[in-house]
């Protein structure tokens, strides 16, 4: 009997190792700063992203969510993840810069490993006149509720990226 349960034992820890699939536990970029490729603007389809050696967390911000506000008050917009807004979470094959998004081609190493886009939740931008600066707009970008599903369905799990950053434009002519 005994034989029969250690039999029995063995084969199911063999069962539950695991298949190579890459988990992610954390995500957390909040220590990484904003960057992106070219100014942003307020009537277009932005890209910024964080950088984490071998990680990058991407934004691609709805066409008009960087509003250009009201003179004197603070102006909260929101945007829907994925409907509206995009949120990627990208792993790489090693540390890569910031001319992977930004070089006209780009670099063929590192190369992603895995992708997880955002499922849901909301980009939240406040916005007030850069009170360094009385022409242009001071963007202030938090994340809310982001959703990662990996391609197995986990969730993944102690997600740090509530304050994504800052970026300003510039009041038009």
């Amino acid at each position: 009997m005994r034989k029969i349960f250690f039999s029995i034992l063995c084969f199911g820890t063999l069962l539950s190792c695991s298949d190579g699939d890459l988990e992610i536990e954390t995500i957390d970029f909040d220590s990484v700063t904003l960057d992106f490729c070219t100014e942003p603007i307020s009537d277009a389809k932005n890209l910024l992203f964080k950088i984490n050696d071998s990680e990058a967390l991407i934004l691609e911000l709805q066409s008009g969510v960087l509003n250009n506000g009201i003179v004197g008050e603070a102006v909260v917009t929101e945007s829907n993840v994925p409907n509206n807004s995009q949120v990627t979470y990208r792993i790489f094959s090693g540390n890569l810069t910031d001319g992977y998004f930004c070089d006209d081609v780009p670099p063929a190493q590192p190369t992603v490993i895995d992708e997880i886009e955002a499922q849901g939740g909301t980009v939240i931008i406040e916005t007030i006149v850069d009170p360094n600066d009385a022409t242009s707009f001071l963007h202030t970008i938090s994340l809310s509720g982001i959703s990662f599903v990996t391609d197995s369905g986990e969730r993944i799990t102690n997600i740090a990226i509530s304050e994504f950053g800052e970026v300003t434009t510039v009041i038009p002519d």
